[in-house]
C-alpha cells in the first residue's frame, strides 16, 4: 500500500468524513483513498471557495474538516480561505501535495506560505512514520483549535508503507477542558455578586449547547443581560434577556444596555475593536471580566479587572456551584418592557427609502425574514451590505449563522453557505451577499446546482463595492474604479441552472413565497437592486479599524 492510500485510510478512519478541494495529480491518490475510505469529498470548481465550505463546515458541525489541495498553485488558489480559518482558530486539516525537486513549476515554500498566514505545519517525511504523522497533525488541529497544513511531499506520497506499519486509527479524544483555578473562580463570583447591571457577552468560545446552559443559569441567578460576538450570534435566541449581537451590528437599545453595564464578562470572546466598537460600549465605571481557555487572549484586546483561564462551560459551571443567592441585576421590569419592544433591529422605526427602481435593504431584509422558514443558516459576506443581513434576519440557534469575516475578505459567503448547509442538511441555507461577493464567486453557484442544496441566494445588488464608495465618496474623490454598470445577476445564476428573480419593490418579491412553497427543486437567486444612496450604518466605524 502507498503511502497517499494508507494516509487517507487513516485519517477516515480517525473521523475525518468530509474533505472538501479540486483534484489535481498531486492530490489524486490521498483524496481517493479517502472516498473509498467512506469519507464524502466535495469537490468545489475553485480552492479559494472549497478552503472555506471546509471552514464554514467545521464551525458549523463542530467537527475538523479536511481541504485537499494540488501543490504549489493549488495551495495559493486556497489560501485567502486558509488565512480566514486560521485567524478564526478553526480546526482545519489542509492536505496538501508538496513538490520538492528543485526545478519543479510547482515548487514554492508550502511551511513558509502557511506560517506567514497563521496557520501551523506538519510534514509526511518517511514511509514508515507517515501515518502517525498525519495523526499527530490531525490531533493538533482538533485540540489545539488550529489550521494545520500537512505538506505530503510526492516522492514520500509514491512510497511503499513497511509491513507492519499502522495503517488505521481511532477517532481521538476531544480536547479536554481547561480547569479554571478555586481563586478565579471565587474572583468572578465577587464580581458578580457586587455587579447591580452585569451583561455576558458569549464569543466563539462558547459556542455549545452546554455552555450555553451554563451561561444561561449563571446569567438568570445574578441577573444578567445576554449578548454574544458576530460568530455566536443566535447561541441565546428566545430568551427574553437576549441583546441579540454586541458591537457594529447592536441595535439602539442593545448599545444602550451595554454601555449602562457595571460589569461586562467576554466569555469565549476577544472582546475586540468589533464587538466593544473600539471600547465605546464599555462604561467609564465598568468592570470587564474575560473567560477563556487560551491564557494569551486574555486582555490581548483591551485592559480587564479580572482575567480567568478556563473552559467556558466549566468556569461557569464552577460559578454556579459556588453558590450565593440570586439578584434581579439587569432584569427589571423597565428593561424587559423596552427589550419586548425594540430590541429588534426591525422594530427601530425608519423611513423607506426605496423607489420604483430600487430596494431599501431594511425592507428587503425584514421582508425576507417573513417570508423564509425560521429554521434556516445564514452565511453573510463582507462588504457595506453585510449588516442587513446580519441584525435582520433572524437564526434559530448558534449553527443558524456563519460569519467568515475574521481576514474582512469578500468573496466567501457563497462558499461559506455551502459548507453550513452541508453541516446542517435539515435547514434551509441562505446565502446573503454583496454583488461583488457574488460576481467574484459565481463559479460556486455550480457547486450550489450541483450539490442539489435548495439554497436562496440574496443579492444586495448595488452596483459597486459599496463600502469604498460610501468611504470615499463623500470626500469628492473619484468613483470609477469602485462603480460597475448593471449587470443581470438573476440571468447568470439561471445560466447555472437556478431559479431568479430581480426585485425592485416589495411586490416582486411574490416568486419568493411561491418558491418557499414550492418543491425547492433548483435553488433560487433573488438579485436585489438595492438603494445606494448612503453607507450602512456600521460603515464608517469600521473603517477605524484599517
Amino acid at each position: 500500500m502507498k503511502v497517499a492510500e494508507a494516509v487517507g485510510r487513516a485519517l477516515t478512519a480517525a473521523g475525518v468524513d468530509h474533505v472538501f478541494g479540486v483534484v489535481g495529480s498531486g492530490n489524486f491518490h490521498l483524496t481517493n483513498a479517502m472516498v473509498a475510505a467512506g469519507a464524502r469529498f466535495v469537490a468545489a470548481r475553485h480552492e479559494g471557495g472549497a478552503a472555506t465550505m471546509a471552514d464554514a463546515y467545521a464551525r458549523t458541525s463542530g467537527a475538523v474538516a479536511a481541504l485537499s489541495v494540488h501543490q504549489g498553485p493549488g495551495l495559493t488558489n486556497a489560501l485567502t480561505g486558509i488565512t480566514e480559518a486560521a485567524k478564526s482558530r478553526t480546526p482545519l486539516l489542509v492536505l496538501a501535495a508538496e513538490a520538492t525537486a528543485q526545478r519543479s513549476n510547482f515548487r514554492i515554500e508550502q511551511a513558509v506560505l502557511a506560517h506567514s498566514v497563521g496557520a501551523v505545519t506538519a510534514r509526511v517525511t518517511t514511509a514508515h512514520d507517515a501515518v502517525e504523522q498525519a495523526l499527530a497533525a490531525l490531533r493538533r488541529a482538533r485540540h489545539e483549535h488550529r489550521t494545520v497544513l500537512l505538506n505530503l511531499p510526492l516522492e514520500v506520497q509514491a512510497l511503499d508503507v513497511p509491513d507492519g506499519g499502522t495503517l488505521d486509527a481511532e477517532p481521538p479524544p476531544g480536547p479536554e477542558q481547561v480547569e479554571p483555578s478555586d481563586t478565579a473562580v471565587a474572583d468572578l463570583v465577587r464580581a458578580l455578586e457586587r455587579s447591580r447591571r452585569p451583561v455576558f457577552v458569549a464569543g466563539r468560545g462558547a459556542r455549545t449547547p452546554t455552555a450555553r446552559d451554563a451561561l444561561t443559569a449563571l446569567a438568570e441567578r445574578h441577573g444578567a443581560l445576554l449578548a454574544t460576538s458576530a460568530v455566536a450570534r443566535g447561541l441565546f435566541h428566545g430568551s427574553p434577556w437576549s441583546l441579540d449581537v454586541s458591537g457594529g451590528f447592536a441595535s439602539p437599545l442593545a448599545v444602550e444596555l451595554i454601555r449602562g453595564a457595571d460589569l461586562i464578562v467576554g466569555w469565549g470572546c476577544a472582546l475586540n475593536m468589533w464587538t466593544m466598537r473600539h471600547g465605546s460600549l464599555i462604561g467609564a465605571d465598568a468592570t470587564v471580566v474575560q473567560v477563556d481557555d487560551d491564557p494569551e487572549a486574555l486582555g490581548a484586546h483591551r485592559a480587564i479587572g479580572l482575567g480567568v483561564t478556563g473552559d467556558v462551560e466549566r468556569t461557569a459551571r464552577r460559578a454556579l456551584e459556588a453558590g450565593g443567592g440570586s439578584h434581579e441585576g439587569y432584569r427589571t421590569p423597565d428593561t424587559a418592557s423596552a427589550l419586548a419592544a425594540r430590541v429588534r433591529w426591525r422594530d427601530v422605526p425608519y423611513e423607506d427609502e426605496g423607489t420604483r427602481e430600487r430596494i431599501d435593504p431594511r425592507t428587503l431584509s425584514i421582508a425576507l425574514d417573513d417570508i423564509l422558514p425560521a429554521e434556516r443558516v445564514v452565511g453573510v459576506d463582507s462588504g457595506n451590505f453585510m449588516g442587513y443581513p446580519s441584525a435582520y434576519l433572524s437564526v434559530p440557534d448558534h449553527n443558524g449563522f456563519c460569519f467568515t469575516q475574521a481576514f474582512q475578505s469578500i468573496g466567501l459567503g457563497l462558499a461559506t453557505t455551502i459548507g453550513a448547509a452541508l453541516a446542517q442538511p435539515d435547514r434551509l441555507p441562505v446565502a446573503a451577499l454583496g454583488d461583488g461577493g457574488a460576481l467574484m464567486s459565481a463559479v460556486e453557484l455550480d457547486t450550489v446546482r450541483r450539490l442539489g442544496l435548495p439554497m436562496v441566494v440574496v443579492v444586495y445588488n448595488d452596483e459597486g463595492y459599496g463600502a469604498e464608495v460610501h468611504h470615499f465618496g463623500p470626500d469628492g474623490f473619484p468613483l470609477d474604479t469602485v462603480t460597475f454598470p448593471e449587470t443581470d445577476i438573476a440571468a447568470v445564476a439561471r445560466g447555472y441552472g437556478f431559479e431568479a428573480v430581480t426585485v425592485r419593490t416589495p411586490a416582486d418579491l411574490k416568486p419568493v413565497q411561491d418558491w418557499v412553497a414550492g418543491p425547492r427543486s433548483a435553488p433560487l437567486l433573488i438579485d436585489a437592486k438595492v438603494t445606494r444612496d448612503h453607507g450602512a450604518w456600521w460603515l464608517e466605524e469600521a473603517f477605524r479599524g484599517h
